[in-house]
């Protein structure tokens, strides 16, 4: 055997040779004990053709042609030294993989098949034990995992006696080099393996990360007359498993392209390659993707992020509250924080339901019965909703985080449609709303620490969206936007509409700004010119003036007298508005409950002096143009 110093350890690239760069994912075998790469995936030939020997990894007729679009690496890791405390070694070589993973990955999820032969498997399923930790460095590596195939690896050690499994186990991979020490360990430390084992089990199977696995085992004995790792130690309890006609030195060695144990390797393989990036793609589903110039907002970011994940409150299922605004960025303020805590907990289930409609929360419901491969989704009989229910609340599935956006239409929710009933309860759950109105924030019974107000954007994070995507050219004639920012109320949905107009039509700030203030109807023009937000739902006009008339169109039909004194606040002064200028209502409770209603909402706010108002710039003018209309 080589030296270590001769040896290549980490990643070597066995296939493609050249600079062939159309590949979409990555295989990656790891060997297993006393051995090394290529040696341990080369089948030699018979005398006759003495020196010649086979590699199915790299052969062109074997696994390069049945996968053309993989690129396959072997990982080497030193398998012979075991000093002090073998079992420790042999597995803190799951943190030298997850490195040379990272390093030679970069970012991005490419799907990589691992093939992993003997105590190689042990490492690996250590290695992704690590990655799922919280606060691990490596999430983004257990997610591209598309499917890992075992060929051989010793789970449970031997089916001999207790004393005896792990020196049969070694003794028979290492034969004269075997590592005594190594043995002695591995039965003082069998416990430790069993929760290693059945940790990365719960972690790959389907209420966490669901990595596809098949597990291969050997059927022939070897000169001991037993099999070294078979089906009961080499298969995993609820994952698919096969066994191959080899002893346990054969099975990662194939003669050629024809050989029957590699025609099994290969269908499974491919199997996996085929389903490769729908299965790493599939792990989250999120309507809307991540905004990668998202800005500011770090302290709500930081205050939601520490509130809703499952883990928070063990005894219940904990539901939050972002409140705010129409256009103040609720949507994108959670849409960061579910990324936050996907990265930071990635055996959380995160599922996004729109709360716009009936039809958009039962179609979100039945992917996620699609999702947890519910079979009752097919009968025309059953409530969707009821089923989504009632598997969520199973104290037995996996945590997971529930985002209810658009929870503004009370009608939608507590009338007779009544959404909020089919809302799961499970201590290992979290709900999280985004709402426009506080009353269904204190309906839905979350506590007031819970209810998170958003208010409009302070100045820095508000320059940094206007600026964003224009053109250093187009702001340069306006040093400081604090005039026009003012006019759009630090609003980001007002602030993004205008941004957009100004990039579409290459318009200066300074320019934008002096059409903005030309007229009323100029500005509410402006502000209902439609643009492209990739970060707002398709089926939802995104004008900023649009948003106030479907936030009144809920007013009106909830509150009347709300509705009535919006449109008559919306002739007075902006600032400053006595509450004894308003019409008078049958008594004071019901006026109470009509500007509570309008405070709700975020239309107005209540001033220090009590009875005293303000209406919000943006909505008087929307609301003005809508009234002389």
């Amino acid at each position: 055997m080589a030296s270590h110093e001769q040896r290549h350890l980490g990643l070597r690239l066995v296939a493609p040779i050249g600079n062939d760069t159309n590949t979409t994912l990555d295989i990656i075998a790891i060997h297993g004990l006393g051995t090394e790469s290529p040696r341990t995936w080369e089948y030699k030939k018979k005398p006759r053709h003495a020196g010649e020997v086979v590699n199915w990894l790299a052969d062109a007729n074997m696994l390069p042609a049945a996968i053309p679009e993989a690129k396959i690496f072997t990982y080497d890791w030193n398998a012979n030294a075991f000093q002090d405390v073998p079992v420790r070694a042999l597995l803190s070589h799951s943190d030298t993989l997850l490195t040379h993973l990272a390093e030679s990955r970069g970012t991005g999820r490419r799907p990589i098949i691992f093939v992993a032969s003997c105590f190689g498997g042990l490492v690996l399923a250590e290695a992704i034990n690590r990655a799922a930790q919280q606060g691990s460095a490596y999430k983004e590596i257990l997610m591209s995992i598309a499917g890992i195939i075992f060929l051989a690896t010793p789970f449970r050690g031997s089916d001999a006696a207790r004393q005896a499994q792990w020196k049969v186990v070694v003794g028979g991979i290492m034969g004269r080099q075997t590592s005594y020490q190594l043995i002695d360990d591995l039965n003082n430390q069998d416990k430790e393996l069993h929760k290693i084992t059945q940790s990365f089990a719960e972690i790959a199977g389907p209420e966490s990360v669901q990595i596809p696995i098949r597990c291969f085992y050997e059927t022939k004995k070897t000169e001991l007359l037993r099999g070294l790792v078979t089906e009961s130690s080499a298969c995993l309890d609820t994952f698919e498993r096969r066994g191959l006609d080899a002893t346990h030195s054969g099975m990662n060695k194939f003669h050629g392209p024809e050989d029957a144990n590699f025609q099994q390797v290969k269908v499974v393989m491919k199997i996996l390659a085929d389903k490769a990036s729908s299965v790493v793609n599939d792990r989250q589903k999120f309507p809307l993707g991540r905004n990668k110039g998202f800005v500011g907002r770090e302290l709500i970011l930081d205050d939601i992020v520490r509130k809703i994940p499952p883990d928070i409150e063990s005894g219940d299922c904990q539901r939050t509250a972002i409140e705010g605004l129409g256009g103040v960025g609720k949507t994108q303020v959670a849409l960061e924080a579910i990324y936050r805590v996907y990265e930071a907990h990635v055996d959380c289930s995160i599922f996004w339901v729109p709360a716009i409609s009936t039809a958009s929360f039962e179609n979100v419901y039945r992917e996620i019965g699609q999702q947890m491969g519910i079979p009752e989704l097919d009968n025309n009989q059953v409530d969707v909703k009821i089923l989504i229910k009632v598997a969520l609340s199973q104290e037995t599935v996996g945590p997971w985080l529930l985002v209810i956006d658009n929870a503004d239409d009370k009608e939608l929710l507590f009338g007779d449609q009544g959404l909020c009933e089919y809302l799961p309860f499970s201590r290992r759950g979290s709900i999280l709303f985004t709402t426009r109105n506080h009353e269904v924030a204190t309906q839905l019974d979350i506590p007031v620490t819970n209810i998170l107000n958003m208010a409009e954007m302070n100045l820095s994070e508000a320059t940094q969206l206007l600026h964003k995507n224009l053109k250093r050219t187009q702001t340069r004639d306006m040093e400081n936007p604090e005039s026009l920012l003012s006019c759009l109320a630090h609003l980001p949905l007002a602030i993004k509409q205008a941004s957009a107009y100004m990039a579409k039509t290459g318009m200066s700030t300074t320019k934008y700004f002096d059409y903005f203030q030309s007229s009323d109807r100029t500005q509410i023009e402006l502000l209902s010119r439609d643009f492209e937000d990739r970060g707002r739902y398709k089926t939802i006009r995104n004008p900023i003036a649009t948003t106030f008339f479907i936030t009144f169109d809920h007013i009106s039909r909830d509150a009347p007298l709300a509705a009535k004194y919006l449109e008559f606040i919306c002739f007075l002064a902006e600032k400053d508005i006595p509450a004894s200028l308003l019409p008078r209502g049958e008594d004071d409770l019901v006026v109470e409950e009509a500007i509570g209603t309008l405070k709700g909402y975020a239309f107005i706010t209540e001033r220090e002096v009590s009875s005293h108002f303000d209406i919000h710039r943006l909505v008087r003018l929307a609301m003005r143009n809508c009234n002389s209309h």
